[in-house]
């Protein structure tokens, strides 16, 4: 039997009329959590890197403005482009929603990268991020179910959703799914991997890690989402843009993963 839910406003409270969306609180939690987490390890000696106060403050900015911008550009060019195309204006209407991950991961390269201002140095911000992302990947994956977005395909199972006065039938609750895989399984594994391997001595192998360990989730989660509606499938058995981006997500990891074992220092 389905588990029938009340629809749940995607706006949490209002600000002087100014409405403040669950999906706003999501971003501003995650990036708060992950700052925080940052600095608690810059005081660990375990720490390949050490970053200053201003440092850590500078790394926040351009993250936000590197998801922000990022998984932004990622969803139009990887999902919508005809759209935008035709509504450029809606381009900046982020409150309609419309992020991809993989967008936001380049954005977040990039910054990493700006703030590094060298490859090692680069690759250790990286490993760092790739330690706090699935927190923001979790708090995400929540606001997507709060704004009933995202929704698995239809299913008679005993964990099918079913939303009152909005559902057509009973769904899987894929954003769950993808919230406790990509979100907080993908936490505990990587945090597991910084406090009991080496890995993080070698710059690029958590990051890399990281990154396969999240296609290998977002691939197996895309099985019970239901594809975005203006691509659908792109084969004829099934596969879904998510599973394609995740695939050669999948294959850059193990090939930053391979150079930073084969140029290890132990």
């Amino acid at each position: 039997m389905a588990i029938f839910i009340d629809p749940i406003s995607p706006v949490a409270f209002s600000v002087f009329g100014l409405p403040v969306r669950w999906y706003a609180l999501a971003y501003i939690a995650a990036f708060i959590a992950g700052y925080l987490i940052l600095k608690y390890l810059m005081r660990s000696k375990k720490c390949a890197i050490q970053l200053t106060k201003k440092e850590l403050d500078d790394l926040l900015t351009w993250v936000i403005l590197g998801v922000i911008i990022g998984g932004r550009l990622g969803y139009i060019l990887f999902y919508n482009l005809s759209f935008f195309i035709h509504h450029p204006l809606e381009i900046f209407a982020v409150w309609h929603g419309g992020m991809s991950f993989h967008g936001g991961l380049i954005g977040v390269v990039v910054a990493a990268f700006l703030c590094g201002r060298s490859w090692t140095r680069g690759l250790r911000i990286l490993d760092l991020i790739s330690l706090v992302a699935p927190i923001g990947l979790f708090f995400g994956r929540m606001a997507n179910f709060v704004n009933m977005e995202l929704m698995g395909r239809p299913t008679d199972s005993s964990v099918g959703v079913f939303f009152n006065g909005i559902s057509d039938v009973s769904r899987h609750p894929s954003p769950i799914y993808e919230g406790l895989t990509e979100g907080l399984l993908l936490f505990v594994i990587m945090a597991l991997l910084y406090r009991f391997t080496k890995l993080r001595r070698y710059p690029g192998a958590l990051c890399g890690t990281m990154a396969m360990l999240y296609a290998v989730f977002r691939i197996f989660c895309e099985q019970f989402r239901m594809p975005d509606a203006q691509i659908g499938f792109l084969t004829s058995w099934g596969l879904t843009m998510g599973q394609l981006l995740s695939g050669v997500l999948f294959l850059c990891g193990a090939a930053l993963f391979g150079t930073a074992m084969v140029h290890r220092r132990d």
